[in-house]
C-alpha cells in the first residue's frame, strides 16, 4: 500500500500552524493546482491531495486525531458522537465544486452580475429515537465563506472601492452594431467590474477581491422533536457567502429518518410487535415494552382471550407532535406463539380442559409429542438384523 505524504508537508506548513496559516497555504496551492487553471497533467491528482490535507487539518477533530494517532478518524478508524462530516457520508459536492464556483469569476471576472450568495442544500440522516427526542448535530461542510483577511470586503489594506469608470457604476455596457436592418444595441455585464458597478484599486490577495474564499465550515443543527423524514430545516446565512459583503445564502438541511428495528412509524403513531404465548393470550398478562424515549418503560395489559394480530393501544407513548407537548399512540400488535416444550403432565392437564370443552384433539398414540428441546430423544434398539 502506498504511504500517504504528511498532510503538513503537502500544504507546506509547520505542525504548529494556526487555522489561518493553514487556510492561506491551501488557497495558495489550490490556485496553482486546480484543474481549471493548471496545465500540469497531474494537476487533478495533486489538487485532490491538497484538498484532502486541508480537509483534515482545517477540522479541529480530525486534526487532533491525525496528530495523535496518524488517522483523522481516530484510533478505531471511525468517528463518533454527534459530529457529522458531510463529505464523508453524502458526497455530491465538496471543495472541488466550491472551487469551480470560485474560479467561475463571480464578482471580479466580468461573467455575471450576481453578488448575493446562493442557497446550499445538504441531507442529514438521524435515527427514529433522535427524531423522537430531538437532538443537535454538528455538521462539517464546504462553502464559499467570507474572507478572513479582508473581512469579506474584497479590499486589501490601504485599498478602496470605486465606481467603475467603464460602466459609470451601472454594471452594464452597451455595444452598438450596424446591420442591414439598422443599428442593433446589445447590453451585457461590464467586463471590468463583473456587473457590480464597482472596482477595487487594491484587491485582497487571498480572495482576489471577491470577499469570499473556499472554506471548511461547521454549524450546529438543532433538530426539533417529532420531525418527519423529508422535512427541511433552514439555517440562515450559512449558505454561499455573497460577493464583497453582499447577503449570504441559506443552508437548507433535509432530514432523513432511518428505519428502526423495533418500531414502524405511521404519522405520530408507533407500531411494534409484542410476543406472547398461547397460554398468556388465553389467560391475559402484563407485558413490559421499552419505549422510543430514553429510559421509557411501558406496561401493556394483554386481555384474556387475546387473538393473534390483535392491536393493543397505549396512548401518549408514540412520537411527539412537533411544536406541542402531545404525543401519538403506541400500537402493540400481538404475536401469539404456541409452546412446544410442554411436559407430559402439562399436556395431560390441557387435554382434560380440551376434553371438557369438546375440542377436536388428537390422541397421544396418533400424534406423539416431539422430543423436548435441549434433551436428546430416547432411542429404542433396532430390531433389524445386523449385517456384517
Amino acid at each position: 500500500m502506498e504511504t500517504k505524504r504528511d498532510y503538513y508537508e503537502v500544504l507546506g506548513v509547520e505542525h504548529d500552524a494556526d487555522a489561518r496559516q493553514i487556510k492561506r497555504a491551501f488557497l495558495k496551492k489550490a490556485r496553482t493546482l486546480h484543474p481549471d487553471v493548471s496545465d500540469d497533467p497531474d494537476a487533478e491528482e495533486k489538487f485532490k491531495e491538497v484538498n484532502e490535507a486541508y480537509t483534515v487539518l482545517s477540522d479541529d477533530t480530525k486534526r487532533s486525531n491525525y496528530d495523535r494517532f496518524g488517522n483523522p478518524d481516530g484510533p478505531s478508524g471511525f468517528g463518533g458522537g454527534d459530529y457529522v462530516d458531510m463529505s464523508d457520508i453524502f458526497g455530491g459536492f465538496g471543495m472541488n465544486d466550491i472551487f469551480d464556483s470560485f474560479f467561475g469569476g463571480q464578482g471580479g471576472h466580468g461573467q455575471t452580475a450576481r453578488t448575493r450568495g446562493r442557497d446550499m442544500g445538504i441531507s442529514l440522516r438521524i435515527s427514529l429515537a433522535e427524531a423522537a427526542s430531538g437532538c443537535t448535530k454538528t455538521v462539517a461542510y464546504d462553502r464559499l465563506a467570507p474572507c478572513d483577511d479582508c473581512g469579506g470586503t474584497g479590499v486589501a489594506e490601504g485599498g478602496s472601492i470605486k465606481s467603475c469608470p467603464r460602466c459609470h457604476g451601472t454594471g452594464r455596457v452597451v455595444t452598438v452594431q450596424r446591420t442591414i436592418l439598422g443599428q442593433m444595441q446589445t447590453q451585457t455585464a461590464c467586463p471590468d467590474c463583473g456587473g457590480t458597478g464597482h472596482v477595487i484599486d487594491h484587491p485582497c490577495e487571498t480572495c482576489s477581491g471577491q470577499g469570499r474564499t473556499p472554506s471548511r465550515e461547521k454549524v450546529d443543527i438543532d433538530i426539533p422533536a417529532g420531525i418527519y423524514s423529508g422535512q427541511d430545516l433552514k439555517v440562515e446565512g450559512f449558505g454561499e457567502a455573497g460577493v464583497r459583503g453582499d447577503r449570504s445564502g441559506d443552508l437548507v438541511v433535509r432530514i432523513e429518518v432511518t428505519d428502526d428495528e423495533r418500531f414502524r412509524r405511521q404519522g405520530d403513531d408507533l407500531f411494534c410487535v409484542v410476543d406472547v404465548t398461547a397460554l398468556e393470550a388465553m389467560l391475559g398478562c402484563v407485558v413490559e415494552v421499552e419505549g422510543i424515549m430514553d429510559g421509557e418503560s411501558i406496561e401493556l395489559e394483554i386481555p384474556a382471550g387475546c387473538q393473534n394480530g390483535q392491536q393493543i393501544l397505549s396512548g401518549a407513548h408514540g412520537m411527539p407532535r412537533r411544536g406541542t407537548s402531545a404525543r401519538g399512540n403506541l400500537v402493540a400488535v400481538v404475536s401469539v406463539s404456541v409452546p412446544d416444550d410442554l411436559t407430559p403432565e402439562q399436556t395431560k392437564l390441557i387435554r382434560q380442559v380440551a376434553s371438557q370443552r369438546g375440542e377436536r384433539v388428537s390422541t397421544p398414540e396418533s400424534n406423539p409429542l416431539p422430543p423436548r428441546r435441549g434433551r436428546a430423544a430416547s432411542r429404542k434398539p433396532s430390531k433389524r438384523p445386523h449385517k456384517d
